[in-house]
């Protein structure tokens, strides 16, 4: 029997610690190692505030700041209790929550600086944790992006954790393009600030662009033992050159990236999709969810300055209860430029698309909250045009509607990683329209389970992303038999994660599989006799 431990910023399987789809990651994977008979801990930090309901059970001392710090571990429920699988959360009153999902801190002026101090801590208690053997004998540990990176510092250059080498330990990218950069010294953020007296190597460590700084994401990627993309062409986008807007790849890090995969440590293995004990909202209810969505939210001190914006969205639906949509258009996400660049430089092109729609009575649902600049762009546009219902907010009813009830699903991330919306859209009948990107490129195909479009350069982009829209209003209108083919052959697209652990054990892992429980047929059968 193997004993994992997952470190991670974010984990979906314990309430109210998610900000993305790397919680979904680190909730699935533990699961499917649990039903190998092998042992799953899965440790992020408290946060201030997911720690008051756990167990405490082992008080950490190490060296920090040229002083002793404190930190405590604790031993916490999940959503669900499943056999081989133990969360915990470490808190430190210095690791607090953001304004990010109560997670990450947004710091525009100074970038990670909130964020790397409690990382800092976090991973330096999790060090010491597997010191103390919290988490037992460990045969693997599994790092989640730059924010656990850190462990690999430490194992590398810290005296007091060198057993930490004796642990094979993976690296997963969830977002290469968030990196944890922060300068090695002078300031109250800095590496020799938090680690004085670890000598340690700058030019391994530091980032290309700003040889003063460290880049924690480039830290994962090289010292790690296998590092692992989440879906096998985003591997393939990472290692080459990024040349924005056209093309997101590497962000500075591709030849870290091509010299791990020539060393065989780079591993593309696609993300898994949740087939099982989904929440279904009721087939109809969009529209009634999303009011009953908006009622409490004018009532909550926090939005009320969107209050008149909310007001609209409801008077809206209330129209178009009265004359239902016959095609409907969706997305939900996070309002980012990742997701959303091409509507934030090209807002005409999104005008183009609600025209279009307007041909068979269709309306576009955009679901999200995020950066000030891209909500607002969409409460405009809101106001002007009477088939866009911009929900600025997050409901999970509302969310199960959209994934039921959308015709099509739009995806026009300017990169992806991997992608679970196009997942979740497809595991309900309904095909997806992408950009022609990442995982996107691993799920979606063209004219069989969905639609895309690409293009050599922005302006390409652009033309051929209205293009592809307008085919399949068309295709909708004009050919409704090929339309309902496609859907047919999304809703079979299967991507599970029993496949994609699989690939864990061999590839990152470097583990056999655990042999399959073969049942006694004789005795069953002598049993129903």
């Amino acid at each position: 029997m193997n004993n994992f431990l997952f470190v991670s910023a974010e984990n979906d399987a314990i309430a109210n610690c998610k900000a993305g789809g790397m919680a979904d990651v680190v909730r699935d994977v533990p699961r499917h190692i649990a039903e190998n008979d092998d042992t799953v801990h899965v440790v992020v930090p408290s946060y201030g505030r997911l720690h008051h309901e756990g167990q405490m059970i082992s008080l950490l001392q190490f060296p920090l700041r040229g002083t002793e710090y404190f930190a405590e571990l604790y031993k916490v429920r999940g959503k669900k209790e499943i056999k081989g699988i133990h969360h915990y959360v470490i808190h430190h009153p210095e690791i607090q929550a953001g304004d990010i999902a109560h997670i990450y801190h947004n710091d525009p002026k100074e970038p990670f600086f909130n964020d790397s101090i409690k990382y800092f801590i976090f991973c330096t208690a999790v060090a010491q944790a597997i010191k103390n053997g919290a988490f037992g004998d460990l045969d693997i540990v599994h790092l989640h992006d730059w924010h656990t990176s850190l462990l690999l510092f430490l194992r590398e250059y810290h005296p007091e954790f060198k057993a930490l080498q004796d642990i094979r330990t993976v690296y997963s990218i969830h977002n290469l393009a968030i990196q944890g950069i922060r300068p090695f010294q002078d300031n109250y953020a800095s590496v020799r600030n938090w680690f004085p007296n670890i000598a340690f190597q700058e030019e391994v460590l530091r980032d290309k662009r700003y040889p003063d700084c460290i880049n924690l994401m480039a830290v994962g990627i090289r010292f790690a033992d296998s590092v692992h993309t989440v879906s096998p062409s985003y591997k393939e986008d990472v290692m080459k050159p990024s040349s924005p807007p056209e093309f997101i790849g590497g962000e500075s890090l591709e030849e870290d990236l091509q010299k791990a995969d020539k060393e065989g440590r780079l591993v593309g293995i696609l993300n898994g999709c949740n087939y099982a004990n989904i929440n279904v909202a009721e087939k109809g209810q969009l529209l009634k969810n999303i009011l009953k969505a908006i009622f409490p939210w004018l009532q909550e001190e926090s939005k009320k300055y969107k209050a008149d914006f909310l007001a609209h969205t409801g008077e809206k639906v209330f129209s178009w209860m009265e004359n239902p949509p016959k095609f409907v258009v969706s997305s939900v996400a996070r309002l980012t430029e990742q997701k959303f660049y091409f509507f934030k430089r090209s807002p005409e092109a999104f005008h183009h698309l609600l025209t279009s729609l307007q041909r068979v009575n269709g309306i576009f649902v955009l679901l999200g909250t995020g950066a000030p600049e891209y909500e607002e762009l969409f409460r405009e546009i809101s106001y002007e045009r009477e088939n866009f219902l911009f929900i600025n907010g997050q409901s999970e009813e509302v969310i199960d509607s959209i994934y039921l009830e959308s015709d099509l699903y739009f995806m026009p991330s300017l990169f992806e990683p991997c992608g679970i919306s196009q997942m979740l859209a497809m595991r309900n009948g309904h095909p997806c329209l992408v950009h022609h990107t990442g995982g996107l490129k691993d799920t979606v195909h063209h004219m069989k389970t969905g639609f895309s479009f690409d293009g050599p350069n922005y302006d390409a982009k652009i033309s051929n992303m209205l293009e592809a829209f307008d085919d399949v209003i068309n295709l909708f209108v004009e050919d409704r038999k090929t339309f309902r083919a496609i859907a047919r052959r999304a809703g079979k697209e299967r991507f599970t994660w029993k496949d994609s652990v699989n690939k864990y054990y061999t590839q990152l892992y470097d583990l056999p599989l655990a042999l399959p429980i073969v049942k006694d047929v004789t005795k069953e059968v002598s049993k129903v006799s």
